[in-house]
């Protein structure tokens, strides 16, 4: 049996103006998911990127403007987005104060490609 404290876990800069508290990943001994959330400052968010697994991304606080491939949405606290495997997405703060996220990524390891980007960024591997 593993237990995580999420308090316990750090939050990183992943980039200027997002912070990421990773919950549950291959690092901590999970086989199927990662589980993160994120705190994300006015105009900062995630830029186009993908995966080879679904994920889904919830909104805790604030507002999200949210993007799959050609469509977009602006999303707030209590909705969720499902992002279908190999989808190109991304999303930004749209709001003033800070965006608060919950994610889910159906692999224990982060993995995602960036536009322009020779290699996958992997993070949180064991």
């Amino acid at each position: 049996m593993i237990i995580v404290s999420h308090e316990d876990q750090p939050r990183e800069t992943w980039r200027a103006g997002v912070e990421t508290r990773m919950h549950v990943a291959a690092a901590n001994g999970a086989a199927g998911l990662c589980i993160f959330e994120q705190w994300v400052g006015p105009g900062a968010g995630a830029p186009t990127h993908k995966h080879t697994v679904e994920e889904v991304l919830t909104v805790i606080a604030g507002e999200a403007e949210m993007w799959v491939d050609d469509r977009q949405a602006v999303l707030s606290a209590g909705q969720s987005l499902i992002i279908p495997a190999h989808c190109k997405h991304g999303f930004r703060n749209v709001g003033s104060g800070t965006l608060h996220i919950h994610a889910v990524l159906a692999s224990p390891i982060f993995e995602a490609s960036f536009d322009g980007a020779a290699e996958p960024l992997k993070r949180w591997t064991p």
